[in-house]
């Protein structure tokens, strides 16, 4: 069986050590050369960078959020361990884990490394598919040849690249389609690598909850749900028709996806018709507090997919279900086109103002559609808001010159307080 050291990259056959440095962190799997579909997940990517940048943080629970926007966008995992959520309000992350570090989220910060770590993947395949600034899809076939390795060599020797040369770590999932690449690059974190083989396909799957199914929400999962399909095994007992009968469109994909089928193609230029978040509570609520806090995470994850993907949209969306699951959907169209979560917030804010009084509500998403590329994002600012434009040329010339001389190149007034 072949085997790859993790840790010195040398190609082995099968053991629990690196015969030449006698490193644990080995992978033996039979198609672990024949394999080249994979998923790149950096680890709790925004504390990742917060914990670089200031050592002091390494070993301590960090939580990326706060503010009046009082929850939380992401936490290192010293933090998960104690409970604590993307989406948690803050008041309920503390009392779970009161001695967590809050950091308020450095964007610009963030998308640079993305971009160095964008830069990496590069330069092992072109067929690259980000689906935010911290993951994509990587399709190596036909790059053995060209790097001498196979794929999972070239995996391996990626993520040492980003952690000793960018101080972040990254888990990687290896199979055969996206859903399981996807599927694996979750089940060893953090640091993981984790192989789904064509041959095990099958059995792999057939236990599993299919909520593993990525993109099936707290809807679609009560819907599966009522149907008694829990888990894949479950789906395997429908038929087709019934399935196409019973779920529509998403029938046909739980029917592939059953056995393991996706033949989705890792495709760098895909067009992109619209980007959009949601998150489910709960509890239906009609705080202001804790809406307007979801509204900004949504929002700022919203524009970490879009600069992922190098694109911006010019109309900005606000999805919201009522608790008896009514909907109510308010969109506005902006003078240009935009990628910068400030101002998607504060479009997305003005929206939920008037709807504010149909509350309870048991869902908030955002979006932006008519979607254009980045280049012709944030050309006019906002009339409203005479600072907006200032502020969107001073973060572009800030990641110009980061991007050319460091992170540490231009420090704001605020981060020496």
């Amino acid at each position: 069986m072949p085997a790859l050291c993790r840790s010195c990259l040398t190609e082995f056959d099968e053991g629990p050590r690196c015969p030449a440095c006698r490193s644990p962190r080995v992978l033996n799997h039979p198609e672990l050369t024949a394999l080249s579909i994979a998923h790149m997940d950096c680890d709790a990517f925004y504390a990742s960078v917060e914990k670089r940048d200031n050592p002091e943080l390494r070993d301590k629970p960090v939580i990326i959020g706060g503010g009046r926007r009082g929850v939380v966008s992401t936490a290192c995992y010293i933090a998960r361990i104690k409970g604590v959520r993307s989406a948690m309000p803050m008041f309920q992350a503390l009392k779970l884990c009161p001695e967590a570090v809050v950091v308020r989220g450095r964007m610009n910060v963030y998308v640079e490394v993305s971009r160095q770590i964008r830069e990496m993947m590069e330069e092992l395949t072109p067929a690259i598919e980000p689906l935010s600034l911290d993951e994509a899809f990587l399709d190596l076939s036909g790059t053995a040849r060209l790097h001498g390795a196979p794929p999972a060599a070239l995996l391996a020797r990626l993520t040492k690249r980003m952690e000793q040369e960018l101080g972040i770590t990254g888990s990687i999932g290896l199979s055969h389609n996206k859903f399981l690449a996807k599927v694996a690059s979750d089940l060893d974190k953090p640091r993981g690598f984790s192989i789904i083989g064509k041959a095990e396909t099958a059995d792999f799957l057939r236990d599993r909850p299919v909520r593993l199914i990525w993109g099936v929400g707290h809807a679609g999962q009560a819907a599966l749900d009522k149907a008694g399909i829990h888990t894949f095994g479950d789906l395997l007992r429908w038929e087709r028709a019934d399935l196409n009968a019973r779920f529509g469109s998403m029938g046909d994909r739980l029917w592939h996806l059953a056995r393991g089928e996706d033949r989705r193609r890792v495709s760098r230029n895909a067009p992109v018709k619209s980007v959009s978040n949601e998150t489910t509570f709960h509890e239906d609520t009609a705080d202001p507090e804790i809406l307007d806090g979801h509204i900004w995470r949504l929002s700022e994850k919203l524009a970490d997919r879009l600069k992922a993907k190098e694109v911006a949209g010019r109309i900005v969306t606000l999805k919201l279900k009522r608790a008896n699951h009514s909907t109510l959907t308010r969109r506005t169209t902006l003078p240009d086109a935009t990628q910068i979560a400030d101002r998607i917030y504060h479009t997305a804010r003005a929206l939920y103002e008037p709807a504010a009084v149909e509350g309870p509500f048991r869902l908030l998403g955002v979006g932006v559609s008519e979607i254009v590329p980045a280049s012709a994002a944030d050309l006019s600012g906002d009339l409203l808001d005479p600072g907006a434009g200032a502020r969107i040329g001073a973060e572009r010339a800030t990641d110009k010159i980061r991007a050319r001389f460091g992170q540490d190149a231009i420090i704001k007034g605020r981060a020496l307080r």
